[in-house]
């Protein structure tokens, strides 16, 4: 069998695919590709005017591409909440949620609810933006759950429980580190609640290798971003990584699959060994889920 590619995606008409941070990079690239395959995808962005950009070359590309714009804005857990009800209403199921958007290794800041940065996008954004969907995607057959991780997860030596939100020594490169490896965390317990409750819902996660997107060049230190633009030039392009995701949501794998490129950061798209123990520790697994309940305030209301 050959290299797996975007052309081996299998019709999605008449599926509903939520992609976060879809106008550009490999979410854009997503929402591309399934669009092109017949699915209905709903461009979940922060800012509506690029939005609309992006669905506009969405539609210049498959002339009958379905594509819905929807306003969100990670760091706000009301524009979470917000999001999620219009979803719901527009919605009676949802096949695809794919949790794409992200932020990288910034300068020390804050979400609009405090959380620092990178873990409160990153990971409690997504996670308090499923558990408010989780019924308009159990109403799907066949539906998934990709949520887009690293392999910069290793970056991280724990879940700083103690000072989770960095307010003693900020470091941007382990703090990115943390909220991948909680992406992965959060796949693992996902799917434990799932099969707990007789759910045949799939969650997975991917990472992209390192593709060049707009993720890099962010960090505010000039000879860091100097640093990243020269790596780019070395990087896949964000079409190759978003294959990462389109193989995790459209083909049948294991739940708590870790999709990726075979080589880490190149080569086939395909299950990966590069998930650390970190992240296949059921307890930390646990333990980060129930304090995200309670920093976010929702429920995996199954």
């Amino acid at each position: 069998m050959g290299k797996w590619t975007t052309a081996d995606i299998p019709d999605q008409t008449g599926r509903t695919a939520v992609i976060t941070g879809a106008n550009t990079g490999l979410g854009y690239q997503t929402a591309t590709a399934l669009a092109a395959k017949g699915a209905h995808v709903v461009l979940a962005v922060r800012n509506l005017e690029k939005g609309k950009a992006a669905a506009d070359l969405i539609a210049r590309a498959t002339p009958d591409a379905s594509v819905a714009i929807q306003q969100l804005d990670l760091t706000s857990l009301d524009s979470i909440r917000a999001a999620a009800d219009q979803l719901r209403s527009d919605h009676d199921s949802i096949d695809l949620l794919i949790n794409n958007a992200g932020v990288m290794m910034t300068p020390k800041s804050t979400t609009k609810d405090g959380f620092e940065l990178q873990f409160g996008t990153n990971h409690l954004g997504h996670f308090a933006l499923t558990n408010q969907l989780l019924d308009r995607v159990l109403a799907a057959p066949g539906s998934r759950i990709v949520t887009v991780s690293s392999v910069g997860h290793r970056f991280a030596r724990a879940i700083r429980f103690d000072d989770l939100q960095w307010e003693r020594d900020y470091g941007r490169i382990r703090a990115y580190g943390q909220s991948k490896l909680a992406n992965l965390l959060f796949t693992k317990e996902l799917q434990r609640r799932f099969d707990s409750v007789g759910s045949t819902v799939k969650a997975y996660a991917a990472h992209p290798g390192y593709s060049e997107t707009n993720l890099q060049g962010h960090s505010g230190r000039r000879v860091g971003d100097a640093l990243m633009s020269i790596g780019n030039k070395l990087a896949t392009d964000a079409d190759f990584g978003a294959r990462q995701t389109l193989y995790a949501a459209s083909q049948d794998l294991p739940g708590n699959s870790f999709i990726g490129p075979r080589l880490a950061m190149r080569g086939a798209t395909g299950p990966t060994p590069f998930r650390s123990s970190l992240a296949r520790n059921p307890k930390t697994a646990t333990a980060l889920w129930e304090l995200s309940e309670q920093l976010t305030d929702t429920k995996f209301a199954v």
